[in-house]
């Protein structure tokens, strides 16, 4: 297992960091299979964890909590707030009166007394930054949290927070967790760059491509809907004319891992800790079958020849799918952001 230091924290992390995602009601109900899971993956190197609030609505953090119990101070904990897992008003943003009740929560749930990397797991336009990062930057002086960072943010809303920061005297987001794989390439157009310029470090998620880097979906094959494609069986229809670009791109990666001796998931792996500016991937394993697979990668070098293929395939910041599929901004979503009001046309 590699090393990085994770952006101007000053903390160390493992290339590859552990996602809780899957671990819960949503993936892998049995918690002391997700635990054994957990454990392989520090035996392995692993010392970088990230999970959120929402998954499983809160169950990954208590598992991941009881994993942790007697290994805390060599693991790297990182957990995410923004989306509601509960009813009623004000339980969700980046509000300080919603972060103030969530870190306390979370900080339960994972039984810990502090996390190192605390994120907004999507961008509010409902409130203004310099709340957010004000009250984050106060649970760091309370030592509830050592560092905190974004996810899935855009650049302009990454410069942004870096200049409100600059300004007020704020701490800074840190790190930003955007989806990155081969055939979601659009970060490497703004946020990579952006994201290097300022010293932050990268965690990528989703470097299997919601599953088509798996191996297991393949062109003219039938589709396991007992499997992740189940969560949305649209995205992975052959029939839909908008995944035909997608199933003819995995067909031929599928000849580039196997030109060079290696599985495709793994080829996957490997490309994405390739970016300069990616510091850790995070992959999310549901069994531990699944887990042993993806530590194959950890030690995989892709050459000048096969990066240059692949590039060739899904050329440098192309998506070939929408990359986030849990959030838009408000500006493509709320109507009213995109047309004037009839006394103004």
């Amino acid at each position: 297992m590699r090393y990085r230091t994770l952006g101007g924290t000053g903390i160390e992390v493992s290339t590859h960091c552990l996602g809780a995602m899957m671990f819960g009601a949503v993936g892998n109900p049995d918690h002391d299979d997700c635990v054994r899971i957990i454990h392989a993956a520090l035996d392995q190197g692993i010392n970088f964890v990230d999970t959120a609030d929402m998954y499983s609505a809160g169950e990954s953090e208590t598992i991941v909590g009881k994993a942790l119990k007697d290994r805390r101070d060599d693991v790297v904990l990182a957990t995410k707030v923004h989306f509601p897992f509960t009813e009623g008003r004000n339980r969700s943003g980046n509000s300080r009166r919603w972060i103030t009740r969530a870190v306390e929560d979370s900080l339960r749930r994972l039984d810990t007394d502090w996390i190192d990397l605390y994120q907004i797991h999507r961008p509010d336009h409902t409130t203004d930054i310099e709340e957010t990062l004000w009250v984050l930057s106060d649970l760091v002086s309370a030592g509830k949290i050592r560092a905190f960072g974004c996810s899935a943010f855009p650049a302009e809303d990454i410069v942004e927070a870096y200049h409100v920061s600059d300004r007020r005297g704020y701490g800074r987001f840190r790190t930003n967790q955007p989806p990155y794989s081969m055939m979601a390439r659009g970060i490497e157009r703004s946020v990579l760059p952006t994201s290097r310029r300022l010293g932050m470090g990268v965690l990528t998620y989703s470097p299997l491509a919601f599953g088509f880097l798996s191996g297991k979906i393949r062109k003219n094959q039938p589709l396991d809907l007992s499997a992740r494609a189940a969560l949305a069986p649209d995205r992975f229809d052959q029939a839909l004319p908008a995944n035909a670009a997608k199933y003819d791109a995995v067909e031929q990666l599928v000849e580039v891992a196997d030109g060079i001796g290696t599985s495709l998931p793994e080829l996957a792996m490997a490309f994405v800790t390739t970016h300069p500016a990616v510091t850790s991937v995070i992959s999310g394993p549901r069994t531990m079958e699944q887990l042993e697979g993806l530590l194959k990668a950890a030690d995989l070098t892709l050459d000048d020849k096969t990066l240059d293929r692949i590039d060739e395939i899904v050329p440098p910041g192309t998506d070939l799918y929408r990359a986030d599929a849990a959030w838009q901004p408000q500006s493509l979503t709320d109507v009213t952001q995109r047309r004037r009001v009839l006394s103004d046309r």
